[in-house]
């Protein structure tokens, strides 16, 4: 269970209901066993992808970003945390669900009404004397007989007014035999604490979104630099072909070839430029802000340092997920409506009573002769409906199978995250290597190259075979950097952002704390 207090109520609830399924045979017939499907999914001793010891939980957002070395990094994603709207959407969910569980809790406290009325009523006597309606229209033997004739008739006809004031209350309470509206009640609260989790969730997930746009912004930026070099490698190497040409040294061919290289360096600038721009308006949104209000300096990738980070034991990984802390406080949660479904099965007992004042005279509402008062309790029975209780009860089991299954699913998830994220921070930090490596003897190419074309003894295909070796390989070293940080990244997320078991019963402290709050002076 996700909350310690739920998980002993509800074992407690499911000892005290041992009759619940002996009573159901004898009152509806229905067979309410109910087999839950095995959750049992022990994780591994250790992740493949590293070493098997234990470790502390990473540091959460700003604190994580800080050790990439950019100041300017860090405090976007503070400023992301505090204002992203994302974040701020799933803390309203949060609230919608702290009401919710005080919605779901109502039944479990009397419900106590005013009820006060003051009420007259006229009564027209065509309406209530019949005998009088048909004695006027009997012929009257002499005036005089037929004067009063008519009078009484006129006085029987009279209307009548009534009055009716009271002053009282009202109460009624269900009483919770069967434990149907605590489950209730424990169901919303436990989805309370969900939604707590999955802003955590969410803010992992920005922040994570918030560094890799940074990023993009950095590696864009670099492959900008790259590229203006590459146009200034590219024209140095044309004008030295246009000035053998112009001695008769180079041939139309040779010119022609270079230019082409040369229109292919400045083609590749418009796209990064627009890359550049996009995600930095990206990175607006996602700090609140809009695109014209935020300037982001930005800088090189080559000058940030990659964390060090220690993945620990499979079971610190889940237990510091705040998504499978979700899923499994969903999954709890719907277990209690289950037995809510179950528990609507039999009878449900309610207590009602009435006391006040009532007078037909408004001056006699507060004599002791007008005190009224009526208690009652009443019993109700389903006995056919139609099948609809039992197709609820098919329901709720239906979606706790469901969720069983989302929830193991996501436990394979999380797993899989983390040993990704290291295999992709161990293969890319392999290529970055590599690929320096390339690009660094690339550069040694260009220049030996552009030393054989000073001295006549190199043909402009192989120099510009070169030459676009050179312009591929350092580009791809800045897009293989981006890989290897975006993998810093993504491990971030995989081990949960720093969130751990301790933040864990931080957020169901503060749902209970928000459950129990003040709740005014009409609970």
């Amino acid at each position: 269970m996700t909350a310690g207090v739920a998980k002993e109520t509800f074992l407690r609830s499911r000892r005290s209901r041992a009759l619940l399924v002996g009573m159901t045979t004898l009152l509806s017939g229905c067979d309410l066993e109910w087999n839950k499907p095995d959750l049992a999914l022990p994780p591994p001793e250790r992740l493949r992808e590293a070493k098997p010891a234990s470790a502390a939980p990473i540091a959460r957002g700003p604190d994580f970003a800080v050790k990439f070395g950019s100041k300017e990094l860090a405090k976007l994603v503070e400023n992301a945390v505090g204002e992203n709207l994302d974040i701020a959407a799933a803390a309203a969910r949060i609230t919608q669900a702290d009401a919710q569980a005080r919605v779901n809790s109502a039944a479990l406290w009397p419900n106590i009404a005013m009820q006060d009325i003051a009420r007259t009523t006229r009564v027209p006597g065509t309406t209530t004397n019949v005998a009088s309606a048909g004695s006027a229209i009997t012929p009257a033997s002499t005036s005089g007989t037929a004067s009063s004739t008519a009078q009484n008739t006129t006085n029987n006809f009279r209307a009548r007014e009534f009055g009716f004031f009271q002053l009282g209350l009202t109460a009624s309470y269900e009483i919770d035999f069967w434990g149907k509206n605590e489950d209730a009640s424990y169901a919303a609260r436990l989805l309370a604490n969900a939604s707590r989790f999955n802003r955590d969730t969410v803010e992992i997930s920005t922040v994570a979104s918030v560094m890799n746009a940074y990023f993009q912004v950095l590696t864009a930026q670099d492959r900008l630099r790259i590229a203006h070099n590459n146009v200034a490698i590219a024209e140095r190497v044309n004008r030295a072909i246009q000035a053998r040409f112009e001695v008769g040294v180079a041939s139309a061919l040779d010119t022609a070839q270079q230019e082409s290289v040369l229109a292919q360096a400045r083609a590749t600038i418009p796209p990064l430029e627009q890359t550049l721009r996009q995600t930095k308006n990206q990175l607006a949104v996602l700090i609140g802000e809009t695109p014209e209000s935020v300037d982001i300096a930005g800088g090189s990738l080559t000058r940030l340092t990659r964390p060090k980070v220690a993945p620990g034991l499979p079971s610190e990984v889940l237990l510091r997920r705040p998504d499978v802390a979700e899923a499994e406080a969903r999954l709890a949660s719907q277990e209690f409506s289950v037995l809510q479904a179950r528990a609507a099965f039999f009878p449900s007992i309610t207590l009602t009573g009435q006391y006040g004042v009532q007078t037909a005279l408004l001056h006699n509402l507060l004599r002791p002769e007008a005190v009224a008062w009526q208690a009652a309790s009443n019993l109700m029975q389903p006995i056919f409906d139609g099948f609809n209780i039992q197709g609820n009860y098919e329901l709720q089991k239906g979606r706790f199978t469901e969720l069983a299954a989302l929830y193991r699913k996501q436990i394979l998830t999380a797993l899989s995250d983390a040993e990704n994220a290291l295999i992709a921070l161990k293969e890319t930090e392999a290529a970055l290597k590599a690929q320096t490596a390339a690009a660094s003897a690339a550069q040694r190419a260009l220049t030996a190259a552009e030393m054989r074309l000073q001295e006549g003894t190199i043909d402009i295909i192989t120099l510009s075979t070169t030459q676009t070796t050179l312009f591929q390989a350092q580009d791809q070293l800045a897009v293989t950097r981006l890989t290897y940080f975006q993998a810093a990244t993504s491990l971030y997320q995989a081990l949960g952002g720093g969130w751990s078991p301790t933040t864990r019963d931080a957020e169901i402290a503060q749902a209970n704390a928000a459950y129990e709050a003040d709740k005014g002076i009409f609970p």
